[in-house]
């Protein structure tokens, strides 16, 4: 690649933003975007540049300049104020981390950010938000109506919400009175009146299903080995290996179908195996055979359409037929999505031979198989009203359903989706949040500046050379040497791998996102919070990082965990000896590996706040992935004399 400087444009700039795009001439046109580094907040003194493929080709810069918003000042709620209207949930980003809150139409915070996420309100006027990994419900003025004392609680349906603690599920109803008196080991919510449950057998093996009424009452015992939701006045249960039936609320048998397998109903038709292991077809629902077995893959029906595949030994050839049988789209596809209102995405992968790298789209009619645009989408939503949310190599925005970009403003730069919330759109792209009103203008965005007390702040900047590569780290402004405000700042960067991150493309053989948080601020001391995701292309999961670093903000040092303790201390040993303790008589920490913990280290991964040390370790170091990060905690008390008090890193925030 090489790096093109753009410094001249920053001149007489220094208080805006300067945004770039890079085309190369394909033969035709300007059709090909070059991803740049795309940051905001961009100040005089940075290295404005582009950056362009090393390979002959005509190249374009584009570039805009535009003031950058002010330091945003979240408003005092007055509740006397409050108006009858939809309020819509938003990320703020603070001095105590990322909190939620609630925005009118107009971008007014009417309910202030104090939640660690907000849902959007329901029918019912009650929205569900979460504290401390508890979630709870809150009407549309800010009051509490259920705590959040539980640790999931499912949107409301027929008047009732599923909601799980740690005894099981249960339902509740818009009061937030608890329905069942039992709780259960699954719980799905109401469909025309039922809803699907499951107890594990009282003498150990499978789980049984049955269903419950809105008042809680098991009108259908757990008796089937399998079941699913009613629909259209009827469900499928499976009464034994071998044999599904039909029933309906009362649980009347209405049909009986003796295969190794049968699917959930869709408009009459269900997917069926004639023989173990089989090929499938499609049932009508009085057993009769509709179309004959021929497919590896069968999903139900909607819209009369179905998507079934034809690929032997798991591969994919997808493609979409009638309820005669007859293709509609061939099977020759990666993958197809019906996307609702007769619009299917058809997939092709990226790069044939790394499947798993993801697919682009086409649109098509479900009900010629006409392919209706070939401009490459590279997320695609369903359709709502003539209008779905997508997003290609540059933007996100609407197509309509001719399948090409819709006069629905706005269009995004970046990678999310866009969703109607009353009379505003919602637009989350590239992990933030903001929203614009039916004409595309913004009338709220997330914040890119964090206030800390003056003349201190932090600012966030985006890095996103390509696609599969996206990162938000901090700059700190407000340290009065220039000098040592450049060395920080250049430290975070770095280490918020904000730099070198290549070119994308099939050479790029892993995707990452990164990401920043204030965790504590008090006097001279700032502790950051970077964390980032690494996932290699194919692997079953990625690799999570998480480091936190300790800023004195008028002598720019990064404290390490030996600067808070007396020098000579035994600090190691002391700290690992309470960390064991902690391991083998806390039961929260009944995860961890037997055996594998031996101790801290020098410079174990730490971080503090006004109140406690807390020492933690990276996945798989003493526990399972699924763990996270253990974490221990250490009340400064209990550690009072090996801490150096005198010192520079406590005299920091003390």
């Amino acid at each position: 690649m090489l790096r093109i400087k753009l410094n001249e444009l920053g001149k007489e700039n220094d208080n805006g933003l300067i945004q770039t795009e890079v085309w190369r001439w394909d033969g035709i046109g300007w059709n090909e975007v070059i991803p740049q580094q795309e940051e905001d907040f961009i100040r005089a003194d940075d290295d404005l540049f582009v950056t362009i493929p090393a390979e002959a080709g005509l190249y374009r810069v584009d570039y805009s300049k535009k003031p950058l918003e002010a330091l945003i000042v979240l408003p005092e709620v007055d509740a006397s104020g409050l108006r009858a209207e939809m309020l819509h949930p938003a990320p703020f980003k603070l001095k105590d981390g990322t909190l939620w809150g609630y925005i009118n139409n107009d971008g007014r915070t009417v309910i202030e950010p104090r939640y660690d996420y907000a849902e959007d309100f329901q029918e019912n006027g009650l929205a569900v938000v979460q504290r401390k990994n508890y979630s709870g419900l809150i009407d549309s003025s800010g009051r509490e109506k259920v705590k959040p004392l539980y640790s999931f609680i499912a949107p409301f349906a027929e008047g009732r919400a599923v909601v799980s603690d740690a005894k099981g599920y249960t339902f509740i109803d818009e009061k937030g009175k608890e329905v069942t008196s039992a709780r259960y080991d699954y719980l799905n919510s109401l469909h025309e009146g039922r809803a699907l449950f499951s107890k594990q057998n009282t003498t150990g093996g499978n789980s049984y299903y049955g269903y419950l009424d809105a008042q809680g009452k098991e009108v259908l015992p757990a008796v089937y080995l399998d079941a699913g939701d009613f629909n259209d006045g009827t469900a499928l249960v499976k009464v034994a290996e071998g044999e599904y039936a039909l029933i309906d609320p009362q649980g009347t048998v209405l049909h009986t179908y003796k295969y190794p397998f049968v699917g959930y109903p869709g408009e009459g038709l269900l997917a069926f195996q004639a023989t173990e292991n089989g090929k499938y077809g499609y049932l009508h629902t009085d057993g009769s055979i509709a179309i004959q077995p021929q497919f590896t893959a069968a999903l139900p029906f909607s819209e009369g359409r179905a998507v079934i595949n034809t690929a032997e030994d798991y591969g994919n050839a997808y493609g979409l037929i009638d309820k005669q049988g007859k293709a509609i789209i061939p099977a020759t596809y990666y993958e197809v999505q019906q996307l609702g209102e007769n619009r299917v995405a058809l997939g092709t992968p990226l790069y044939a031979d790394q499947p798993y790298r993801g697919s682009r789209y086409v649109i098509a009619d479900a009900l010629t198989g006409r392919i209706l645009s070939t401009h490459p989408l590279l997320g695609v939503n369903n359709y709502q009203n003539g209008l779905a949310s997508v997003y290609d190599a540059k933007d996100t925005y609407f197509i309509d359903k001719s399948g090409k970009k819709a006069a629905q403003p706005p269009v995004i730069a970046g990678s999310g989706s866009l969703s109607f919330s009353g009379n505003l759109i919602r637009a989350d792209v590239d992990q933030r949040t903001a929203y614009y009103d039916r004409k595309g203008k913004q009338v709220w965005r997330q914040n890119g500046v964090i206030p800390l007390r003056p003349p201190y702040s932090v600012l966030e900047k985006k890095y996103k050379p390509n696609r599969d590569y996206l990162v938000y780290y901090p700059v700190v402004e407000g340290i009065a040497v220039a000098e040592i405000s450049k060395s920080v700042n250049d430290k975070l960067r770095s280490l918020s791998l904000a730099e070198g991150a290549g070119t994308g493309g099939a050479g790029q053989d892993f995707s990452y996102t990164g990401d920043f948080a204030v965790s504590f601020f008090r006097k001279n001391l700032l502790v950051l919070e970077l964390s980032g995701y690494r996932f290699p292309f194919g692997a079953a999961h990625g690799m999570p990082t998480m480091i936190y670093e300790h800023i004195n903000l008028r002598t720019g040092k990064f404290y390490t965990l030996s600067d808070l303790f007396k020098p000579g201390s035994k600090y190691v040993q002391k700290l690992s000896d309470i960390v064991g303790k902690q391991i083998a008589n806390d039961p929260q920490y009944s995860y961890v590996f037997p055996d594998t913990y031996k101790g801290i280290t020098a410079d174990q991964p730490f971080y503090v706040d006004g109140e406690a040390l807390y020492l933690y370790f990276a996945p798989y170091e003493i526990a399972p992935y699924a763990a996270g990060f253990p974490t221990f905690r250490i009340p400064y008390a209990e550690i009072m004399g090996l801490i150096s008090t005198e010192g520079d890193f406590w005299q920091s925030f003390h």
